[in-house]
């Protein structure tokens, strides 16, 4: 961007002086107290959040690892480390950016240093909320949305606080023009908002659960619409905003180009939200939905890539300080990493590529390859830069720096390999035919023990990833020792005239007028991200065809609601699908493949996105109940060599049989036929079921109280895929 080109100043906070001098300066002071607080949570929460993660790193290595209580199992951790490293790491880091930039940006303090705490405290609340429920089993089973309704209503209140805040501050600002790091803030609270709303809609049954508004096919849509943008606009969109205003400043350069920033942020806001369906290919989702989200996913390489480019090439003349500079070192890892996944991303929403990757550790690599590489790095990246200036002292040691810089690098490197590695074994062993015309490996278990070196490998680069984490808080604490912390910072600026008696106020390039106007911006911005979901969801939802019902498929039974309760409650989800996909590798191995129809009553759906374990969905009858008692408490009796962990407290705990009117008549209010009074008679219908299935493993030397909860989840298993029966094709030849 050349300096005589009438764009934006050179530097993110630089106010354009223009020579009406004479107006007086307004005297202010950044509030830095709050940048330093969500500095503080952003270290702290990601140690935790870490070291979670590498403990359900190892567990899938070593059961034991499961420690032996139902709250540390995989099923329930898993969870909790998604959700503490996004929300409570990356969450808190976005903060802090923000919270910094705006203010400079802007050229004023926060709206509201009141709001700006209750942001804080209540963020803070919330993850604390998930570190307490998630152990406990109080989880929808939604990918990055597992929080019940409750914390929803609070994660609702407090981002509204954050948009308060964020808006007023904007609304106050003494710099005409809106920097471009800001419309990505814009699209980022106003999208999360419609994602979280959207996706949370719920009805709750007591104070900890609720049945998803959604039910099958359309609960999958929606779910994968906001997870897959939960990624987009909670750690992508946010993070570009930050790299946008941190970059230049670490670099000393001007942004490379303002108007390939334009076409990067308005692509990426309406491409993004189209590709959720990307996620479901080969599934019950109507191939339309299938292949819009396959299109857009191509096309958001381009944005994508516009964006790195934009962010590389930013750094042209400065290339010889990222030799000296750690925090250059982690931007130039962090932007190289965005483009990778980037890239990747749209190669696996490939039909062809997807067939092989989806449900395998592919997945998990190329996840974490962005999580590691650009949100982490980026992070690291922002605190390195802000702690010497927050508490205006050097930097206690770039030494340290740098070894962070190397040790994180080599962690990333163990961790991706290997589940790179692993990916293509699972994905080419599932699918691998003898000469005979059967599967190569028909015992699932086969493909599992193969690639368990590959997990302790992934933990081990888990281990170097925290250790560089560790070296950086040892560094932090060092410097903030060493200074003051400057809480109140003065700056100076003149105050906005109004439009009408500025004569710039319309110069400049023709984005401008709307860069001027936050509330035009924040209206064309939430058009743009509305048009892909309301496409994709409002026909399935409307036009019965795209989920064709059928008869055979009734509503679960009392008893089997509430095994399919402790199915979501231990987070079986976590490694076992549902849904059997129209391949010959999956329909020799698991049965007929899954139809839309069968999940029309499935409230959550429970289609998984990770094979640790086989598919479960045509697991009905496959096995006696005997099977199902001894391999939940103990896998390897039934399943030798299985990094299964047990679940004695299934065996202990009593069933929940006064819960059932309440569930029913929920689920009755979201349409599930169940007959009229049927929620007076659930207790004692679940009981008969119970009864029975107690005799029948009392007939196989088994005695156990039909009221424990093994029972209830034995009904559900032994329901699985039931509904429809379809007969071998020789038989139907034959008739």
């Amino acid at each position: 961007m050349q300096a005589a080109t009438p764009l934006p100043p050179a530097a993110p906070d630089s106010v354009l002086v223009h020579p009406d001098q004479g107006r007086a300066l307004d005297t202010f002071f950044y509030d830095n107290r709050i940048v330093r607080n969500f500095g503080m949570a952003t270290v702290f929460w990601g140690v935790a959040g870490m070291l979670v993660g590498i403990l359900a790193a190892f567990q899938l290595a070593m059961p034991d690892a499961n420690l032996h209580t139902s709250f540390t199992t995989f099923g329930r951790i898993r969870p909790l480390h998604t959700n503490a490293v996004i929300f409570a790491f990356v969450g808190n880091g976005i903060f802090m950016g923000v919270y910094y930039s705006l203010q400079r940006l802007c050229k004023t303090p926060m709206y509201s240093k009141a709001l700006s705490k209750i942001h804080f405290w209540g963020w803070q609340l919330v993850i604390l909320s998930a570190l307490i429920s998630l152990p406990m089993g109080f989880t929808t089973s939604k990918e990055y949305a597992e929080l019940e309704w409750p914390i929803d209503i609070l994660i609702t209140v407090i981002w509204v606080v954050f948009g308060w805040n964020m808006f007023g501050t904007i609304a106050k600002r003494r710099e005409r023009h809106l920097y471009v790091g800001i419309w990505f803030y814009i699209a980022t609270f106003l999208t999360v908002a419609v994602l979280h709303i959207v996706n949370s809609a719920a009805l709750p049954v007591s104070f900890m659960k609720s049945y998803s508004a959604y039910a099958g096919v359309q609960d999958a849509l929606v779910q994968w619409w906001y997870g897959h943008n939960a990624v987009a606009f909670f750690l992508t969109t946010p993070y570009l905003g930050l790299m946008y205003y941190f970059l230049p400043k670490a670099a000393g350069r001007p942004v490379y180009s303002y108007r390939l920033s334009i076409i990067h942020f308005w692509s990426l806001i309406f491409i993004y939200i189209w590709a959720g369906p990307h996620h479901l290919l080969y599934t019950s989702l109507p191939d339309w939905a299938q292949s819009l989200g396959v299109a857009f996913s191509v096309m958001l390489i381009a944005p994508s890539w516009g964006g790195m480019i934009n962010g590389l090439l930013t750094l042209r003349g400065a290339w010889d300080r990222v030799r000296e500079e750690p925090v250059l070192k982690f931007m130039v890892v962090a932007i190289t990493t965005y483009g990778m996944a980037t890239f990747e991303g749209p190669m696996l929403s490939l039909k062809n590529v997807n067939a092989i990757a989806h449900f395998t550790d592919w997945i998990v690599a190329h996840v974490h390859v962005g999580a590691l590489g650009w949100n982490g790095f980026l992070t690291f990246a922002m605190l390195y830069w802000l702690w010497p200036r927050l508490y205006r002292t050097p930097l206690y040691s770039k030494k340290l720096a740098n070894a962070h810089f190397l040790i994180g690098t080599l962690g990333i490197l163990f961790y991706a390999i290997p589940m790179y590695w692993a990916g293509f074994t699972q994905g080419l062993m599932w699918k691998q035919f003898n000469a005979e015309g059967m599967l190569q490996y028909p015992n699932f278990l086969e493909t599992v023990l193969q690639i368990v070196p590959m997990y302790y490998l992934r933990g081990i680069g888990g281990i170097m990833y925290l250790s560089g984490v560790f070296l950086m808080v040892f560094n932090l604490v060092k410097t903030a020792k060493a200074g003051t912390l400057l809480a109140e910072e003065k700056a100076t600026a003149a105050p906005l005239l109004p439009a009408d008696q500025d004569p710039h106020a319309n110069e400049g390039h023709w984005h401008r007028w709307i860069e001027r106007r936050p509330f035009q911006l924040a209206i064309w911005a939430t058009v743009a991200i509305a048009i892909g979901g309301a496409v994709e969801m409002v026909p399935t939802f409307l036009i019965k065809s795209n989920v064709p019902t059928i008869d055979a498929v009734k509503p679960y039974s009392a008893l089997e609601l509430q095994g399919r309760d402790l199915y979501i409650k231990e987070g079986c989800s976590n490694c076992h699908t549902q849904m059997v996909r129209p391949f010959r590798s999956e329909t020799e191995r698991y049965g007929e493949y899954s139809k839309a129809g069968e999940f029309v009553y499935d409230r959550p759906f429970l289609w998984g996105s990770k094979r640790t374990g086989p598919d479960l969905h045509r697991l009905g009858g496959k096995y006696p109940h005997s099977w199902h008692y001894n391999h939940m408490l103990d896998p390897t009796s039934m399943s030798p060599g299985s990094i299964m962990p047990p679940y004695p407290w299934l065996y202990d705990n009593v069933t929940d049989y006064a819960a059932l009117p309440a569930k029913i008549r929920a689920l009755q209010t979201l349409g599930t036929p169940y007959r009229a009074g049927y929620d007076k008679q659930a207790e004692a219908d679940a009981r008969r079921q119970a009864d029975q299935i107690a005799a029948d493993l009392k007939k196989e030397d088994i005695d156990v109280k039909s009221d424990r909860e093994i029972v209830a989840l034995i009904a559900y298993l032994q329901r699985l895929g039931t509904d429809i029966k379809v007969k071998p094709e020789a038989e139907t030849a034959g008739q």
